[in-house]
């Protein structure tokens, strides 16, 4: 017997399949989809089995498989074939597609943990009657019999719960025993959902979605606040009770965190979460539930997505405009491709959730592709909240370079009414940049081509691209002069500002440099929601998902910020950014306002977001894209040359855009070579490449060469991004 064996090392030159003897031992447990350990050269390395066979043609003398490393962790038949289309799709090896369906604590790697979680108990060594015998003639009352009767009343007791002499008493006579049982870090238990009665609107999105016995998308667009949730848990509970089982994806950890709860009401020890703040062995604990088919629903994050459920009944995706759904480095997979495609595989409904759907995915809607669904009113009697746009430019005047007095007056009235408010600023740490006002340095990366950004708390400069940090020194390190100015402003400073013009405020920050320890989230959301505190002060993870019952207020500071950003998509990603943050106001009866302060009063994105306008904004930006042949008109695709060779970097990029203009289809077009956004990055250069195609045939293949080209190149690589999110 033979087995065709993917080896763990992600790396092209080696990309395909090494055949091995199966020794006599294991031919009846070795299954295709296993990992096993098997001889490579001089090493002893992992891998998976794709095939096994009973035939070998090739005269090559072959060496044994050692032995198998997991016998219940096994890749499924649909998920080795999703392997392969992530392969042709992202031009991946294949190997980090399989990586990238596996946890951490499940990854092929050199060193094996056991992640298995055990608790030791206490159980009786003899029988039940013999020990009531015992307890009848002992005539003493004491901690001994204390222990047996508590185990003949529980059938076993945790042994932290006694003490060591206690424990060796009653084993040195015999009456009991250790015993060690596998457990979940993660228990919930079955609790009585609180349902609430879907809404005209929400019932009819139900039924449609719920009627549907084939593999269909959906785009369910609702208001902020409309109720999409209460429908996708009714959704998921129709699944459960037909006997199948559903994946529910989120963008944001602190999404999941603040659904899960939702989830575990209804469904409690049926779910599964997935997301990056779980540990290891949380991980592992989770996705064994999942193998051992012990839940029918899994809520997480984008990698959520590959979780091998069985009996696939529908796969949701809230928020789907939200970038974090792909993945940046390799594979560069886009979680809703993947969602598609398993769609289809099991032929079930895949449902595509959002207040701002990307312009792609309404596109595809309108034109039938999708099938389209609507919530055009909040749930439970909310109301949209009054939103006026503050012009900057004239607060500035009057010395209010963070807070406009609109924002102070709302601010201040929220306060009074015992209400709460949420900030919003696209930036986090203290200052964007440090620059001497004397001599004119500015603190850079030296490793990027990126200012470095002030944290307070820490009186350290970092980058947020390399991880680079020092401290900040208050003279300049140029000219030595303390002519240091602290340049933009970042959520440490709104903190600051915050506490000093409203001395009695209590105020907790969300940003990645608060939730960087496991837990945060959560303390954060539980603590805003119980009242602890008057403002959540944040970054875009505070902008979607949240439903805080008493925030009256979202005051959004530096509103136009994104709309700077050299991207195609700016425009689409401010308008979601500060729509969906708008959302987090009015979710109940209370009267409710937005406050947008911005330095570009009259711009027609903001003044869409104010009059809650999505379609106007759409048409607008449907025509831009038209004229400018960019999606959903046209595909894109991104080619990166990178090297620390400036130069090798240049003339490979003239190459690659000369043979790309040779060998593709002439109605695509070909911008570039030019310098990426971010030029310089980890101190490699970086140029790129931008292809638009509609209908291409020859562009695969070309693309395919290049990648295959580039290969066995030391000194200079090639990524190629197919369907980028941002160029």
């Amino acid at each position: 017997m033979y087995a065709e064996i993917l080896i763990e090392y992600p790396t092209k030159k080696i990309d395909k399949y090494f055949t091995y003897l199966v020794p006599n031992e294991i031919q009846d447990k070795i299954k295709a989809g296993m990992k096993v350990r098997v001889p490579f050269g001089k090493k002893i390395i992992n891998g998976f089995v794709m095939s096994i066979n009973n035939t070998y043609t090739s005269s090559y003398k072959l060496k044994e498989i050692i032995d198998i490393i997991d016998e219940e962790i096994i890749l499924s038949e649909e998920l080795r074939e999703l392997g392969l289309y992530i392969k042709d799709k992202t031009l991946c090896p294949l190997i980090t597609a399989y990586q990238a369906m596996l946890p951490s604590s499940l990854k092929l790697k050199d060193k094996h943990t056991d992640y298995n979680y055990y608790k030791k108990y206490l159980v009786l060594n003899k029988s039940p009657e013999d020990i009531q015998t015992y307890l009848e003639t002992y005539h003493r009352k004491n901690k001994q019999t204390d222990l047996l009767e508590a185990i003949l009343d529980n059938e076993k007791v945790l042994k932290s719960d006694y003490s060591y002499s206690i424990i060796k008493a009653l084993k040195d006579k015999e009456l009991i025993k250790e015993v060690k049982e596998q457990e979940y870090r993660i228990q919930k238990l079955d609790i009585k959902p609180q349902k609430h009665e879907l809404n005209e609107e929400q019932q009819a999105a139900y039924d449609t979605i719920k009627n549907i016995n084939n593999h269909t998308v959906f785009l369910l667009e609702g208001i902020t606040g409309s109720g999409k949730t209460e429908v996708y848990l009714n959704l998921i509970d129709n699944c459960i009770k037909n006997g199948k089982s559903a994946i529910m994806l989120v963008p944001e950890i602190s999404l999941t965190i603040a659904l899960v709860e939702r989830f575990y009401e209804w469904f409690g020890s049926k779910v599964a979460i997935f997301h990056s703040r779980l540990s290891d062995g949380e991980k592992y604990d989770e996705y064994l539930k999942i193998v051992r088919n012990e839940v029918s629903l899994v809520v997480g994050t984008r990698s959520a997505i590959f979780m091998p459920l069985n009996n696939l009944g529908i796969i949701i995706i809230d928020e789907e405009h939200s970038e974090t759904y792909k993945q940046e480095s390799v594979p560069r997979y886009n979680a809703i491709d993947i969602a598609k495609y398993r769609g289809s595989y099991h032929n079930i409904p895949v449902v595509l959730g959002s207040a701002t759907p990307t312009l792609e995915t309404r596109a595809r809607a309108i034109k039938g592709v999708y099938k389209h669904l609507f919530l055009t009113k909040r749930a439970g009697g909310g109301q949209l909240p009054e939103t006026e746009i503050v012009d900057m430019v004239t607060e500035v005047k009057k010395k209010n370079f963070i807070f406009s007095d609109s924002l102070k007056n709302c601010l201040n009235e929220c306060l009074d009414k015992h209400n709460q408010a949420i900030i919003l600023l696209n930036r986090r740490g203290f200052s964007t940049t440090i620059t001497c006002s004397s001599c004119g340095f500015t603190y850079k990366c030296p490793n990027c081509d990126i200012t470095l950004t002030y944290h307070k708390s820490t009186n350290n400069l970092r980058c947020h691209y390399c991880g680079y940090s020092e401290k900040c020194d208050l003279k300049c390190p140029n000219c030595h002069e303390e002519a240091l100015s602290y340049l933009g402003i970042g959520t440490e400073k709104v903190e600051l500002e915050l506490k000093n013009t409203f001395p009695n405020i209590k105020v907790i920050r969300m940003d990645q440099d608060t939730t960087s320890t496991k837990g945060s989230y959560e303390k954060i959301i539980n603590d805003f929601k119980n009242h602890q505190y008057d403002v959540l002060l944040g970054t875009q993870m505070i902008s979607k998902g949240f439903d805080f019952p008493d925030v009256t207020l979202v005051g959004i500071i530096n509103a136009d910020n994104s709309l700077n950003i050299p991207d195609f998509r700016s425009n689409e990603k401010t308008f979601a950014l500060l729509y969906q943050s708008s959302g987090r106001a009015g979710r109940r009866k209370l009267k409710s306002k937005v406050i947008i302060q911005t330095y570009n009063y009259d711009n027609y994105v903001l003044n869409c977001v104010k009059n809650n306008d999505f379609n106007s904004f759409y048409n607008y930006e449907m025509n831009i894209r038209k004229i400018l042949k960019y999606p959903p008109y046209y595909y894109l695709v991104s080619l990166k040359i990178i090297s620390q060779d400036y130069n090798l970097a240049l003339e490979e990029s003239n190459k690659i855009a000369l043979y790309l203009k040779n060998n593709i289809d002439k109605s695509s077009y070909i911008l570039g070579p030019t310098t990426a956004n971010m030029f310089k990055l980890n101190n490699n250069y970086r140029f790129q490449i931008v292809i638009k195609y509609r209908f291409d045939d020859k562009l695969f293949a070309t693309l395919k060469y290049l990648d295959d080209m580039y290969i066995n190149e030391n000194k200079i690589s090639l990524e190629i991004d197919i369907d980028p999110v941002r160029i």
